[in-house]
């Protein structure tokens, strides 16, 4: 079964009949509810390409488990996201990205630092 932390309803809505936790996220979920985390809002991060975290499942199916990979906390923002079957989020940035090198040389034309 797992923990709920905010993710109550929210499936129904779409036709699920609940949440699936793989066990690493239902650890850190109840630790995070342990620490006093459990009332902040939680955002889940699944495909665009379906109602269900899986893309090829179109229309408005039912009967299916949200499948909870992993959770993360973001303290500071306020808010706890779950990623869900396969989705990825997306890398920083570094701290001096490779576009701060890139110039034009004015004798040549030619673009350096490139990569």
């Amino acid at each position: 079964m797992g923990p709920t932390f905010g993710i109550k309803g929210g499936p129904a809505m779409y036709g699920a009949d609940g949440v699936s936790w793989a066990p690493a996220a239902a650890r850190q979920v109840e630790a995070w509810q342990a620490e006093g985390w459990g009332s902040l809002p939680v955002l889940v991060a699944r495909t665009p390409l379906s109602l269900t975290a899986d893309p090829q499942a179109k229309g408005a199916p039912t009967g299916w488990q949200l499948p909870v990979r992993e959770v993360r906390l973001a303290a500071g923002a306020g808010y706890v996201y779950a990623l869900c079957g396969s989705v990825s989020t997306m890398p920083g940035l570094p701290s001096h990205p490779a576009a701060h090198d890139i110039d034009v040389d004015p004798a040549t034309g030619q673009v350096l630092n490139l990569r």
